[in-house]
Order: C-alpha cells, then sequence, then structure tokens
C-alpha cells in the first residue's frame, strides 16, 4: 500500500469515526429524557474507543510494513497477540458481560481478571505503540510525534515505566478500587463504572509494560520480583475476599448463579486467588525462561 492509499484508509477511518459520534449527538439528544441513557452513553464510548485503537493499530501495521516490508519491524506474531488481546478486552466489555457482572460479584472479577491478566499482557505484547506512532506519522506526518519526543512526555514515560511505580499504581488500582462503599458506587453510576474498568485496565497495561517490554527488561530480577509480589498481593486480596465472614458488597438484589451474596463474593475471592495468580506465576516462569535462553546465547557467543 502506498502514501496515498494509507491516507485514503486514514481519512475513512476518521470519516467513520465521526459520523458515529454525529449519529449518537443526534440520537443522545432525540432520547435525552429516556432512562438508561447514561448506559447508552457509556456503552457507546466504550465501543468508539476499541474501534478506534484497533483501526489505528491496523493503519499503523500497514504504514510501517509499506515502509519496512511485510512483516520486519513488527512480526506477524506481534499482530496475532494484540488481535487476541484486544478481542478478550472487547468481549469483557460488551454490554452481556457488563449486566451479567453487576448481578452478580463473581462474574465481575471474571470481567476484570480477563481485562488485567488476559487482555492486558496480550496487547503490551502486540506492541500497539509502535504501530499507533506508525499511524500518526502515516496520518499526520512526524511533526505530529514532537509532543511523543518532548523532554516531559519522555520524563513522564520514564516514571510510569518504571518497575516500582508500575508495580504501586497497579496495587493501588486494584486494592482501591475494591473498598466496599467505592465498589458498591461504581456499579451504581455508570460513569464511576467506566472510571473503574479504565483504572484496572489501564494500570494493568502500565504494569504489564514494565515487566515484559524490552529484553533486557523483561530478563531482570526486579521484573520477576514485581511478577511474584504481585502475586502475593493479589492473592492476600483474594483470600480476604474468600473468607470474610460477611458479604462486603451486598446491594440488596437478587444474585445469580443460585449463590447467595456471601457465597457469590467467597467465588469471586477464589477466581482473583487462584486463577488470578496463577497468571502472575506463568508471567514469572516466561521471564525466567526468556532469561536462561538469553543467558545460554551469551555463553554460546
Amino acid at each position: 500500500m502506498d502514501d496515498r492509499g494509507l491516507h485514503r484508509v486514514i481519512r475513512a477511518a476518521v470519516g467513520i469515526v465521526a459520523l458515529g459520534a454525529c449519529r449518537f449527538a443526534s440520537a443522545h439528544e432525540a432520547d435525552a429524557h429516556a432512562a438508561g441513557i447514561a448506559e447508552l452513553l457509556v456503552e457507546r464510548a466504550l465501543y468508539a474507543l476499541l474501534v478506534a485503537g484497533g483501526l489505528i493499530y491496523a493503519v499503523g501495521v500497514a504504514a510501517l510494513w509499506s515502509r519496512a516490508g511485510t512483516r520486519r519491524g513488527l512480526r506477524a506474531a506481534d499482530a496475532a497477540l494484540f488481535v487476541a488481546g484486544w478481542s478478550v478486552l472487547a468481549a469483557s466489555l460488551s454490554a452481556p458481560v457488563d449486566a451479567w457482572s453487576d448481578a452478580s460479584f463473581a462474574l465481575h472479577m471474571v470481567q476484570h481478571e480477563a481485562m488485567m491478566v488476559v487482555a492486558a499482557p496480550l496487547i503490551v505484547l502486540g506492541r500497539p505503540l509502535e504501530a499507533w506512532t506508525w499511524a500518526l506519522r502515516a496520518g499526520f506526518g512526524p511533526a505530529s510525534l514532537r509532543w511523543s519526543r518532548s523532554r516531559a512526555m519522555r520524563a513522564l514515560s520514564a516514571t510510569l515505566g518504571g518497575s516500582l511505580a508500575a508495580w504501586a499504581l497497579h496495587a493501588i488500582a486494584l486494592w482501591g478500587w475494591h473498598i466496599p462503599p467505592l465498589f458498591r458506587a461504581a456499579l451504581a453510576h455508570p460513569c464511576l463504572h467506566l472510571a473503574q474498568h479504565a483504572c484496572f485496565f489501564g494500570t494493568a497495561i502500565i504494569y504489564w509494560s514494565s515487566v515484559l517490554t524490552g529484553r533486557e527488561r523483561a530478563a531482570s530480577a526486579g521484573s520477576m520480583a514485581s511478577l511474584f509480589t504481585t502475586m502475593l498481593h493479589t492473592s492476600a486480596l483474594g483470600a480476604l475476599l474468600t473468607f470474610a465472614p460477611v458479604a462486603w458488597y451486598a446491594s440488596g438484589n437478587d444474585r445469580v448463579l443460585g449463590l447467595t451474596a456471601l457465597e457469590d463474593q467467597q467465588l469471586g475471592g477464589l477466581i482473583m486467588w487462584v486463577p488470578g495468580g496463577l497468571a502472575y506465576l506463568v508471567g514469572g516462569l516466561a521471564l525466567v525462561n526468556r532469561w536462561l535462553s538469553h543467558e545460554r546465547v551469551r555463553g554460546w557467543t
């Protein structure tokens, strides 16, 4: 695909997003007094972000491969990992899953664990920043990337990308949003619920980037320690939820799965404790394997 073709694709993508925004604005005005408009707004905003992120990634990959050659710079495996992670994220935020998670704490935990320990690491391994940067460069020229190279942006990236800062942000998001009044408030207010999703997923992306990005960083003892300690504190939170004598998040509504509110919370705690903790263990073992492979290569050279 030549540069003209890329520009046509980008203009078409922008046009689709703009048309959708205009139609949604019209629908919003027409149904401003209808029940559930806040839920509809949040749902449409999520869909728009998911579609835009996927389109920009595709445009970036096409731009990179048109310049460097197919499967160079970003491998087909990288793109496949991104697609898998983005698909899991889209499924986790779909309307049916969101509705089920509102009715059950255990299903809510499944939704968030899928976002944080399945979608986030897959997306990070898909190297989205490289693809999105190439999309910006192809669509708006090198001048649009000056902001990303500024001293302030480099300092912010270095701070958030540090293992300790990423670890702390993710831990604060996990423990903070599970404070019962804040968790119940998120279920009651769609915009706050969206903020909860954004905090969980955003800090997970930052966290997994800090341990998986780059061969040198991924092979470090600090990254493995970060995964181990995250496994410990998430397992501790899961254990607290499992062994709590009362239901912290009961809202008075009937629960699904035929469980009481306390049993539903206990199941959610087990999901965080066992499968959630196992994800960090698998990540740590993968890093150990990469580190050993790197050492073998160094030994042969």
